[in-house]
């Protein structure tokens, strides 16, 4: 199995964070669950870039366990990359995405 290069944007790292932020304001540690739970399922994509659904244009869907958000990407089959352009959570609307990164 050919491993894949998984790239987080900025925006997608502000996303983290600033959901991390508000999590530790709601319940103490559930800012780091929310973060370690994130971070592991977009490193899953080094090895299953494909197990997710094409949703939007070329961008894919992948739910985050037990968290209301999705982690919106691309593969890059040129550069064999993933790369994760935003965590936006599933009762906004869909495209907010296109706005929020210009993408």
């Amino acid at each position: 199995m050919k491993k894949h290069k998984v790239k987080i944007d900025q925006d997608a790292l502000d996303d983290i964070q600033d959901i991390t932020d508000w999590y530790n304001l709601q319940q103490k540690g559930l800012g780091k669950r929310f973060q370690d739970s994130t971070i592991k399922q977009i490193n899953s994509l080094d090895k299953y870039p494909y197990s997710n659904i094409i949703r939007y244009g070329e961008f894919r869907c992948m739910i985050i366990d037990k968290f209301p958000y999705m982690a919106h990407y691309i593969i890059n089959k040129e550069t064999n990359e993933v790369e994760v352009f935003a965590i936006i959570n599933t009762s906004r609307n869909p495209e907010i995405w296109q706005e929020k990164t210009g993408k």
